[in-house]
């Protein structure tokens, strides 16, 4: 049996490794360029800026970079709000390289989960050091242009299959592009927790349940990759176990009936935070309920209905929900 060559391992890794996404097809691409600069140490940094403008000028056909239909890539993201005007270019080039190689990097020499014998780098935590193997194929090697060509051929071939994947993928996109452009970056949202807890009376939002001071989470109940805000109308409070057992699904829409009531339930109380709920939402009942439904219905669209909720949970015997309810209906019609 004749022994591997690099060829044979490169081409392994760009045609037969798992490919969920196209991080590794652009890692190679920059692998290439270097090796045909004969470029030997590569800065974290540099790679970075490299891996953006390679993503930037990728993105300009607006195709998918993730096999998953309801998820963006990190680069999709960064690249999105370069060109929203929310982050420059050099803040972008930083979050590639605090975000963006956390898995590429430490997996390209792996497929099928089995290491690879050669390396066509090493990666010390701060930069790159290239190899005799990358330079053997790239530097001048007789089936560069050959192993190029296939490479560019994957990264195609991967967007065609991931497009076809995506039944509503043109509207999505639309979707998460509207969200993106009236978001904002994160704030810190720990200090929304005594205005929230005040009319949670110290009860969990997902399971009902009474929280311990030290277990409690503000979470976005309509995840904060779609809204891209930090709104108090979508922010409630929750046990620990219950948010992560959440994480950063969409919920059933039981949690939504109950969210409207709760910010209903704010208002009708005439809590401080009353205008803001008003200026968020809307002046009536039936535009803030719809105002609310109609960011969740978007949701379904682009991530679905992934969360069913806490095992055992029944609307009918939450005391919070109840409470909400009752508070509600006490409120004449008139001055709702």
């Amino acid at each position: 049996m004749e022994p591997f060559e690099p060829e044979d391992f490169w081409r392994a890794i760009i045609l037969y490794g798992l490919n969920t996404a196209t991080y590794k097809i652009a890692l190679a691409q920059c692998l290439i360029s270097y090796g045909e600069g004969h470029q030997t140490d590569i800065p974290l940094d540099v790679l970075a800026r490299d891996f953006f403008v390679l993503y930037r000028k990728r993105l300009e056909a607006d195709r998918p970079q993730l096999v998953l239909p309801d998820r963006l890539t990190v680069m999709e993201r960064i690249v999105r709000l370069e060109r929203l005007g929310k982050i420059n270019e050099d803040q972008a080039i930083e979050r590639v390289a605090r975000e963006a190689f956390g898995d590429v990097l430490p997996r390209f020499h792996t497929v099928s989960d089995k290491a690879l014998p050669i390396s066509f780098y090493h990666f010390d935590g701060r930069t790159l050091h290239l190899t005799d193997e990358l330079f053997e194929l790239f530097g001048n090697g007789p089936k560069r242009e050959h192993l190029k060509d296939e490479t560019g051929s994957r990264w195609d071939l991967l967007e065609a299959a991931f497009s076809l994947r995506r039944e509503r993928w043109s509207l999505t996109n639309d979707i998460r592009q509207f969200y993106l452009e009236k978001g904002y970056a994160r704030t810190d949202i720990t200090h929304t927790r005594p205005v929230l807890n005040g009319y949670q009376h110290g009860r969990c939002f997902y399971c009902g349940d009474v929280m311990d001071n030290d277990e409690v989470h503000v979470d976005h109940v309509i995840p904060r990759q779609l809204v891209q805000h930090d709104e108090l109308w979508n922010l409630v409070l929750a046990h620990r176990f219950c948010n992560l057992q959440k994480n950063d699904a969409l919920p059933d829409a039981v949690y939504i009936e109950k969210l409207i009531a709760r910010n209903e339930h704010f208002i009708a109380s005439n809590h401080p935070i009353k205008q803001t709920l008003i200026r968020e939402l809307g002046a009536s009942p039936e535009a803030r309920r719809k105002a609310v439904l109609r960011v969740y219905h978007d949701a379904e669209l682009v991530i679905g209905v992934t969360w069913q909720g806490i095992r055992g949970y029944r609307p009918d015997t939450d005391p919070l929900l109840h409470k909400f309810n009752q508070l509600w209906k006490t409120i004449p019609h008139s001055s709702r």
